[in-house]
């Protein structure tokens, strides 16, 4: 692939975020069926405090670089409802998440861990009529909640893996919330995951899908809003 055919797809992605990744990887499957509000949660600290060129849904890939992101490849993909479990159509998804070492692209992240310089960290997308909204990103890892003298301050716990969503629309609450995934070993010390009751957790602790042909594993995440 040359260098203008990598120019031309990150221009297409970062224009068709009205279709995001649809015609890339799988159709969206089917979801919930049940609409009760998404689980509020902290947006963090570390939600990007400037704009970035690469936005886009394919966070695997930033523009100007040869190389992808490190770390286990996956999608993310669901609907915006609201209430009713109608879809919301044009509503603006943004997620943000760390990297594969721990480490977001965030000037106040205290971890020492290195960046990965290949890792977009952010993307927005804008969901379709159905309300479809998808991501391809990587999963993230494991942090320290703080350090002690650049090393991990055991008494305040870790993070377990999550990823960090904001959906925003007029009219509508704007949503700040976070994805775990099922089976990590630190859920159950999770500070933040702790404070979403227990029946809740099966709208914010998603399992993977394993993909097909090759395809990476997909974790479908709905969202559902409030109207103001």
């Amino acid at each position: 692939m040359t260098k203008h055919e990598r120019w031309s797809r990150r221009r297409l992605l970062g224009f068709g975020l009205a279709v995001p990744l649809g015609a890339m990887v799988v159709p969206v499957r089917a979801l919930a069926s049940t609409c009760g509000l998404t689980p509020r949660q902290t947006s963090g600290p570390f939600f990007p405090l400037w704009d970035q060129l690469d936005k886009d849904v394919d966070l695997t890939k930033l523009l100007g670089h040869d190389a992808a992101a490190k770390g286990t490849v996956l999608r993310v993909e669901g609907r915006v409802l609201d209430e009713d479990c109608r879809p919301v159509r044009n509503a603006l998804v943004d997620l943000w998440q760390a990297d594969t070492n721990g480490r977001y692209s965030h000037p106040a992240d205290p971890n020492p861990a290195r960046r990965d310089p290949n890792f977009q960290g952010w993307g927005q997308a804008i969901t379709d009529r159905d309300g479809r909204y998808a991501f391809r990103t990587i999963k993230p890892a494991a942090y320290p909640r703080e350090f002690l003298d650049g090393r991990p301050d055991e008494n305040a716990g870790w993070r377990t893996p999550h990823i960090h969503f904001r959906v925003t629309k007029p009219g509508y609450r704007e949503l700040s919330t976070q994805m775990y995934f099922a089976g990590e070993a630190l859920n159950d010390t999770d500070r933040v995951l702790a404070q979403v009751p227990r029946e809740a957790w099966p709208r914010v602790v998603i399992a993977g899908i394993d993909g097909t042909a090759g395809q990476p594993p997909t974790y479908p995440f709905d969202l559902t809003i409030a109207r103001a």
